[in-house]
């Protein structure tokens, strides 16, 4: 693409719409604070990231404050696991305990609570429902945070989890597509393979995305694992016959798709910041995460620009990627931040017993 008609595209849809990042400590960095002005598309905030519910609150106002127009503020909430947030947030139990309780109902109130404690502090994109199927038992991303195995009961689950995130006003994301079943190695850490073939993955590790997909997930999250019976070369997030041909063509979901944190070792280990952001738009995905070492992100900007101008990226899905990004923003700008005393209140407590209590009952 000529320079001059790649700059003009960049005018409308900035490199940095297409970024979502994280930082270490508690202030957010200068380079976080120029991209915000010029459209950074949002903000992950980690348990490091603040001390107390008021430096939550704080820096998701200072964010807000800065950006250009709608910010995505996301943080993991997935509730009675490692990737939850502590008190006073209330202490839900597990997916894993729901999912073997088996109450949808009980699930979409849960969620609805979560998601009017996340809105008290400024964020509007909760980083779950994780839809992965616990069918390796010994799995390091499973335990805990899956639902069950069974792919239907995961499937209703997580729609009751996405539709009562919806009717409090922040979004879902649902992860980790298309699904970390045979997981054996953690992605934090290094690549996990799948071994099933793409029947088995249509017939098990696909219905849940597909019943999210059937409610309205307003975003998937990829999974950073490789499928060598469907892709040999690319893992999922890297792999545009996974994002574009299955979860787009296949599945017909029109959402955002995010890549994983691509500083992840399962990617880093083989891929270079820049590499790894250009591959992912590339496969297809809307927004690509650097979730830890800011120095990262501005080498992948660059050689997203780069890529776009050499015409190793699409004009035409650029463009596709920027709108979809703005409609999804435009729909945060409506969420009313809500009143912090929700945080930890006595009915969810009581919910939050009441389930604990039937789940014990189970034995």
């Amino acid at each position: 693409m000529p320079k001059l008609a790649t700059q003009e595209l960049l005018k409308k849809y900035p490199v940095t719409r297409r970024f979502l990042v994280g930082f270490q400590g508690t202030q957010l960095p200068a380079e976080i604070r120029e991209w915000l002005g010029k459209q950074l598309a949002g903000v992950a905030l980690y348990p490091r990231n603040f001390k107390i519910v008021e430096e939550l609150s704080s820096v998701a106002a200072e964010i807000r404050s800065l950006a250009s127009g709608p910010v995505l503020i996301g943080i993991d909430q997935e509730g009675g696991t490692r990737f939850s947030l502590p008190e006073p947030f209330t202490q839900w139990p597990s997916p894993s305990e729901l999912g073997n309780l088996g109450d949808a109902n009980a699930v979409k109130h849960v969620a609805r609570a979560i998601g009017h404690e996340l809105a008290a502090v400024g964020i509007n994109l909760d980083f779950a429902p994780m839809l992965d199927l616990h069918l390796n038992a010994a799995s390091p991303v499973t335990q805990v945070r899956s639902f069950g195995s069974e792919p239907h009961l995961a499937g209703r689950m997580g729609a009751a989890f996405l539709t009562g995130l919806d009717s409090a006003g922040v979004l879902g994301c649902a992860k980790h597509f298309p699904g970390h079943g045979d997981a054996q190695v953690d992605p934090h850490e290094d690549l996990p393979v799948y071994h099933g073939d793409a029947n088995r993955l249509t017939q098990a590790d696909l219905v849940p995305f597909a019943a999210a997909i059937a409610v309205g997930a307003p975003t998937i999250m990829t999974a950073h694992i490789l499928l060598p019976k469907i892709d040999p070369a690319n893992p999922a997030s890297l792999s545009r016959k996974i994002l574009t041909g299955t979860l787009r063509e296949e599945m017909h979901f029109k959402g955002l798709i995010l890549a994983d944190d691509l500083a992840m070792g399962a990617i880093a280990r083989r891929h270079a910041p820049g590499e790894a952001a250009v591959g992912t738009f590339a496969a297809g995905a809307d927004i690509a995460m650097f979730c830890h070492d800011v120095t990262q992100v501005a080498p992948a900007m660059e050689e997203t620009r780069r890529a776009l101008e050499e015409g190793r990226l699409s004009a035409e899905e650029w463009i596709v990627a920027g709108q979809r990004i703005q409609d999804t923003l435009e729909k945060t700008s409506h969420a009313a931040q809500q009143n912090p005393k929700i945080i930890g209140c006595a009915e969810h407590h009581v919910l939050a017993k009441d389930l604990r209590d039937r789940i014990a009952k189970l034995g």
